[in-house]
């Protein structure tokens, strides 16, 4: 454990959360109220309550609308179509202000209740405070068994080590804020760059409950964009597929052509199986390529909503109030 413990003069700090929501107009109310109650017990800090409505097009933005006016601690970000979870996430910690940020999914399968163990350990001294899911009630056998491998599998190609068994639901401190949301890549893995950075990280483990309300918005289709995402984003290895495959191809045709003596049976529809994979790898780097150099925004807000004297909005890369060593006392 860290031995150094973050302190303040003259004021508490700020903790914000990020409630990214698409078409979560059920669940919300719930939501809200679990969240206030937590937050509003949670002693030693001031709250920030963001939602960011992700083109939903139901009434998610109605609600969110009537749980801005409540208090001057709640705000509403209005997406002005749907551009998928990590932009949502993403817009609502660069609107945020806090000393720390946790993001939080608006279902309630990730508890709020967690949240002041998360915010007792950044008070310790941790940049990064993930939640680990020991189980995941409510879920299919294969989105379990896929989640399951996914993470290893990437944590076993990455560049640098990640959090197993954990989404988007963590707290991050200021210090990561900035950096995160300075970033100029696009389609931006959140869960990746968090721990490429380097900065002090810990976890605790929890029992993910089963949805609320509704449906889980994550289909089969943006599961799989999620996780190519996450390779292309962590790891070289997909790029050096073709020359594996490459490899394997010569060898077996090698072999085919000592054992049977008619290699073009078996080396062709190696060579041109090789030769697709190939460049199918390449055409998806080509394609990231493109859409980093095409300079689009991650999103746009079409609406904001919260107290006219709320603090200014930040931009892409927000200053910290203070420095990380005026923060941090031993």
């Amino acid at each position: 454990m860290l031995q150094e413990r973050r302190v303040y003069d003259n004021r508490r700090p700020v903790l914000g959360v990020v409630v990214p929501c698409y078409n979560e107009a059920e669940v919300l109310a719930r939501t809200h109220t679990r969240l206030t109650r937590v937050l509003e017990g949670l002693t030693g800090f001031e709250y920030e309550l963001i939602y960011v409505d992700d083109g939903s097009s139901d009434g998610t933005w109605a609600v969110i609308n009537s749980l801005a006016g409540e208090r001057c601690s709640v705000r509403g970000l209005r997406l002005s179509r749907n551009f998928g979870h990590q932009a949502a996430c993403l817009a609502g910690l660069r609107e945020s202000v806090g000393d720390a940020v946790v993001v939080i999914d608006a279902d309630l399968q990730d508890p709020p209740e967690l949240i002041p163990e998360l915010a007792a350990l950044w008070r310790d001294g941790w940049s990064v405070v993930s939640a680990r899911r020991r189980s995941r009630d409510g879920e299919t056998l294969f989105k379990r068994a896929s989640a399951y491998a996914f993470y290893r599998l990437l944590n076993s190609l990455s560049d640098h080590s990640l959090a197993l068994d954990t989404g988007d639901f963590r707290l991050v401190d200021r210090e990561l804020v900035a950096l995160l949301t300075g970033v100029p890549d696009k389609n931006l893995y959140l869960r990746g760059a968090v721990s490429w950075f380097g900065l002090p990280e810990t976890s605790v483990t929890y029992d993910r409950d089963a949805r609320q309300a509704g449906e889980s918005k994550y289909t089969l289709r943006k599961m799989l964009a999620l996780s190519r995402r996450g390779l292309l984003a962590g790891s070289v290895a997909p790029l050096r597929l073709s020359t594996y495959v490459g490899t394997a191809v010569l060898t077996g045709g090698c072999a085919a052509a000592l054992m049977q003596r008619n290699a073009r049976l078996l080396a062709r529809p190696g060579a041109f199986g090789a030769h697709a994979i190939a460049l199918g790898v390449v055409g998806e780097y080509l394609h990231a390529v493109f859409r980093q150099v095409q300079g689009r925004p991650d999103y746009v807000v079409q609406d904001r909503l919260g107290c006219a004297d709320r603090p200014a909005t930040v931009t892409s890369a927000p200053p910290s109030r203070q420095s990380r060593k005026e923060r941090v006392a031993l």
